[in-house]
């Protein structure tokens, strides 16, 4: 992809969002801000290219969660990284399961800031040019893990069902279906997927999983066990 990465800033607190901008600016991006959701919103329905939305969560006129409602609901597809500073995690677990593709808390290192765009970036870049097809098979399941697609059943027979899972979602049972029948360290994952360990990603964790555990029930031979202590196992009998 271009070197230079587009960036859509949405953030209301105006000396943080200049910080944010200016610091970006400096490090090769272009970077367009807005205040709000509504304006975001405005901006991208007429044209305004980026290819990566980071956006606050609680602003004026449209917040971060019904800006991402718009966003898919006018059939937009680019990857949103939410800074929040809230610390319930069924909050951040709502950002993704409406199409959030990460979230930093706040506060935040803009070293980090700046890592996490450019891989959101580079991923979505791979993915528009087909490099990231992969297709996992999970017992009586298929992952299609860069449509974030779940089908279960016989692929072209009326009983064959898809279900589009959340960004994060799809990386949790993805990093598991690679692993399948080994026991895949709670550290470990945190760090491949959220990039740290921390106590408040872990509890993040244990929402996906039951949310997978859900989703995978049909196939009685396929479970999630915890393996205490230690981590997760997906397993196939």
């Amino acid at each position: 992809m271009n070197t230079l990465i587009k960036v859509l800033l949405v953030e209301d607190e105006q000396t943080l969002a200049e910080i944010i901008k200016e610091t970006l600016d400096s490090n090769g991006f272009e970077v367009t801000l807005e205040f709000n959701g509504e304006d975001a919103l405005h901006a991208i329905l007429n044209g305004l290219d980026a290819d990566v939305i980071v956006s606050d969560i609680m602003m004026p006129k449209m917040d971060g969660f019904t800006f991402m409602k718009e966003l898919d609901r006018h059939g937009i597809k680019i990857p949103v990284l939410f800074l929040t500073a809230r610390s319930d995690t069924n909050d951040v677990v709502k950002g993704f399961e409406l199409g959030g593709s990460d979230y930093l808390k706040k506060p935040f290192a803009i070293a980090e800031l700046i890592a996490r765009i450019r891989s959101l970036a580079g991923r979505w870049d791979q993915k528009q040019r087909g490099e990231l097809q992969e297709t996992i098979k999970i017992g009586k399941y298929t992952l299609d893990v860069s449509e974030r697609i779940l089908g279960y059943g016989v692929v072209g027979t009326n009983e064959f069902e898809q279900t589009e899972l959340p960004y994060r979602e799809c990386e949790v049972l993805a990093y598991l279906a690679r692993h399948i029948n080994e026991t895949a360290s709670t550290s470990d994952m945190l760090t491949q997927i959220w990039g740290d360990d921390s106590y408040f990603n872990s509890r993040s964790l244990n929402v996906y999983i039951t949310k997978l555990r859900h989703k995978l029930q049909k196939d009685k031979n396929v479970s999630i066990l915890n393996i205490r202590s230690v981590g997760y196992r997906l397993v196939i009998r």
